[in-house]
């Protein structure tokens, strides 16, 4: 056992990111023994109004869903807040079978900017927030296998070199390639920003969807009715009991089955990249 705490922080806004993240956090656990994991999810409105510090102490396992081949610029400025310290880190990024492109560099450098040791990385597969055919159903059993097998290679490497360890080396470009952009039935650009869902006549007015929005945009007195920003991540049409959100913008659904079309098969699989030992 070594005198470290395990926590995770992430967002998660439909749990996929949060699967994997605590289940890496948890077989580092069962690893060390003793103290629990601490989880700081960051996914709701509230959670980001007060800026994280960590310590050196500290193995943090942060994560964040991939959004148009980057990580989500809506937390950018949160993100900007949050204080290493030299805590060790592992970057996770979870994207939805078509790639994660400069996803994870970027989620690196953002932590090294925020002073932590980014020795490990990986990306995983989750189910796409648009869609219930891209990643169906993942993680899935054979994910969760490879959690284990990332979490024992960071153990190896925490035990064997905790103090000597070097900043991950992982894919992407720098300067980062622009978010991916959706395009029309003719191939024009599209921006799908300002689209929102709708709220069918068998909404229940039970406010589930209100509690779920990561960016506090659903009116509690009017469940149909988006006050503020949608980043599309689905979380109150996949989590409705009644199944009375969704999306009905032209621009949207052809995106959302040229995803389908397209990246649906093959299967892709995680990729995890741990540092060299400084010698």
């Amino acid at each position: 056992m070594i005198n470290n705490f395990i926590k995770t922080f992430y967002f998660s806004a439909t749990e996929t990111t949060k699967k994997i993240v605590t289940g890496i956090a948890g077989k580092l656990m069962e690893s060390f023994g003793g103290k629990p994991v601490v989880k700081i999810d960051f996914t709701l409105p509230d959670a980001r109004k007060e800026p994280v510090s960590f310590t050196e102490k500290d193995i943090v396992i942060a994560g964040v869903p991939v959004y148009a081949g980057r990580v989500p610029n809506v937390l950018l400025k949160y993100l900007n807040t949050i204080e290493g310290n030299g805590a060790l880190a592992v970057a996770v990024v979870v994207y939805g079978n078509r790639h994660y492109d400069d996803a994870l560099i970027e989620w690196r450098d953002i932590l090294e900017s925020r002073n932590f040791k980014v020795f490990a990385a990986g990306a995983f597969i989750g189910e796409h927030s648009f869609s219930r055919i891209l990643g169906k159903n993942r993680p899935d059993a054979q994910d969760m296998l490879d959690v284990a097998k990332f979490a024992a290679q960071i153990y190896q490497k925490i035990t064997a070199s905790q103090n000597d360890l070097e900043t991950v080396s992982v894919p992407g470009k720098q300067p980062y390639q622009p978010y991916y952009r959706p395009k029309d039935k003719d191939g024009n650009p599209v921006a799908l920003h300002k689209v929102v869902p709708e709220t069918s006549s068998d909404c229940i007015q039970c406010g589930f969807c209100v509690s779920l929005c990561p960016m506090g945009s659903i009116d509690a007195g009017n469940e149909s009715r988006i006050t503020g920003i949608c980043i599309k991540c689905c979380a109150c049409i996949k989590n409705c009991p009644v199944e009375a959100k969704y999306f009905d913008d032209t621009n949207y659904l052809w995106h959302k089955q040229e995803l389908e079309n397209a990246f649906t098969s093959p299967r892709r699989e995680p990729e995890f990249f741990l540092s060299k030992s400084v010698r």
